[in-house]
C-alpha cells in the first residue's frame, strides 16, 4: 500500500460555513426524529436501541438537501421538516441492514448495531426505524394538505424501490460472483442505492412542499445523478484508503466484502488473464475464508492498475457535471444561504474525508 496510487488524497476542510448550516439543518431535524421515537415498552430492546442509534454523530446530508431545497424555493422549513426526518430515519434502517448484509463491524466509529446487540434485534430495529419514519409522513397532511401530502409519499415509494433493486443488485453481484461487472453497471446500480433515495429524492421533496406542487421536479434528477455518483465514488475510495477513526468504518472493508465498484469494474478490464483468475477466485471465497494477505494483493494489483486513482478522476468528471447542472435544477429559486449551501455541497461530496 505504499503506491502513489493508493495514498488518500488530502483533506479538504469544508468552509465554516458550510459546516455550521448542516450543523443548523441536523439541529431542525434531530428533535422531530426524537419525536417519532414512543416512550414506552419495549425499550431496552428497541426504543431505546434506536435513540442511541440516531445520537451517533452523522452528517445529515440527506435531511438538509430537502431542507436546502425547499429554503431556496422560498419554502418554510416547518412545512418541510417530517419528511425531510422521515429521509433520515430511513437512512439509518438502511444503514442497520446494510451492515448485517455486508457483515460491516464499525459505523460512524462504533461497532455496528447486529456487533453490538445480535442480528436479530438489529433487524428488528432497522425493521421499526422504516416504520417510524413512513409514520411522520402522517404529520403531513396538517401541514401541507392531502393532494402535496400523497406526492410526498410517491417519493418516498418510489425512492424505497429504487434502493432495494441498487442493493439486490449488489448482493447479487457478489452471490454470483459476478467478475465482468462494468463501470456501466455500477453507475445504474449507485443511481438505484445511492442517487434515488441520497440526492435526487431530497431535493424533489423540498422543492415539492416549496412550491405547492408548482415545480417541474424532473429538473433535479440530473443534478442529483451526478451528485450522488461523484459522492459514492469518493465513498468508495475512503473505504479503500480513508483514515478509519475520520471515516467511521473499517477501511478496506469494500475489498474483504467483495463489493463492485469503479476501482473493481476497472481491474476486471485492465488484469491480465492470470490476474483476472486469481481475483475471481478471491472473489468466490466468503468473507471469513478470505485471508489478509490476499485482501493486500488485491491493494497492489488496484496500485498497479491505477485503479484508485481512475475512480477520483471518474468521480471529478461527475463532480463538474453536477456543478453545471445545479444552475438548471434550481432556475428560478430565492437563492441565499440556501442555494449556496448547496453550491458548497458540489464541491464537498468529491473533496470530503469523513
Amino acid at each position: 500500500m505504499s503506491s502513489a496510487a493508493l495514498e488518500p488524497a488530502a483533506a479538504v476542510e469544508p468552509p465554516a460555513d458550510f459546516t455550521a448550516r448542516l450543523a443548523s439543518y441536523r439541529g431542525l431535524v434531530q428533535p422531530v426524529l426524537l419525536s417519532a421515537v414512543p416512550e414506552r415498552e419495549p425499550s431496552r430492546a428497541l426504543y431505546d436501541l434506536i435513540r442511541a442509534y440516531l445520537a451517533r454523530p452523522g452528517k445529515g446530508l440527506r435531511p438538509a438537501l430537502c431542507l436546502a431545497a425547499c429554503g431556496a424555493f422560498g419554502g418554510e422549513a416547518e412545512r418541510v421538516l417530517p419528511s425531510a426526518a422521515a429521509l433520515e430515519l430511513v437512512h439509518n434502517a438502511f444503514l442497520v441492514h446494510d451492515d448485517i448484509e455486508d457483515e460491516s463491524e464499525y459505523r460512524r466509529d462504533l461497532p455496528t448495531m447486529h456487533m453490538q446487540q445480535g442480528i436479530a434485534l438489529a433487524v428488528n430495529t432497522g425493521d421499526a426505524m422504516t416504520a417510524l419514519g413512513m409514520r411522520l409522513l402522517r404529520r403531513n397532511p396538517s401541514l401541507i394538505g392531502p393532494e402535496l401530502s400523497w406526492r410526498v409519499l410517491d417519493e418516498f415509494d418510489h425512492m424505497m424501490i429504487e434502493t432495494l433493486e441498487g442493493q439486490a443488485m449488489e448482493l447479487g453481484w457478489i452471490r454470483q460472483n459476478e467478475c465482468g461487472t462494468t463501470e456501466e453497471d455500477y453507475l445504474l446500480m449507485a443511481l438505484k442505492k445511492t442517487c434515488w433515495y441520497s440526492f435526487i429524492q431530497p431535493c424533489r421533496i423540498g422543492a415539492l412542499v416549496a412550491t405547492g406542487g408548482g415545480a417541474d421536479l424532473d429538473r433535479f434528477n440530473q443534478f442529483g445523478y451526478f451528485l450522488g455518483i461523484a459522492f459514492q465514488i469518493q465513498d468508495d475510495i475512503l473505504n479503500l484508503v480513508g483514515d478509519r477513526r475520520r471515516y467511521g468504518k473499517e477501511i478496506g472493508g469494500d475489498i474483504w466484502e467483495g463489493k463492485r465498484t469503479v476501482m473493481l469494474a476497472h481491474l476486471f478490464r485492465a488484469c491480465d488473464s492470470a490476474e483476472r483468475e486469481r481475483l475471481r477466485g478471491f472473489l468466490g471465497k466468503p468473507r471469513k475464508q478470505r485471508v489478509a494477505r490476499e485482501v493486500a494483493w488485491v491493494y497492489e494489483l488496484m496500485a498497479r492498475h491505477r485503479a484508485i486513482e481512475h475512480a477520483r478522476e471518474v468521480a471529478r468528471t461527475f463532480a463538474e457535471g453536477a456543478r453545471q447542472q445545479l444552475a438548471a435544477a434550481f432556475e428560478g429559486s430565492a437563492g441565499g444561504t440556501d442555494l449556496a449551501f448547496l453550491r458548497q455541497l458540489v464541491e464537498y461530496v468529491s473533496t470530503r474525508d469523513v
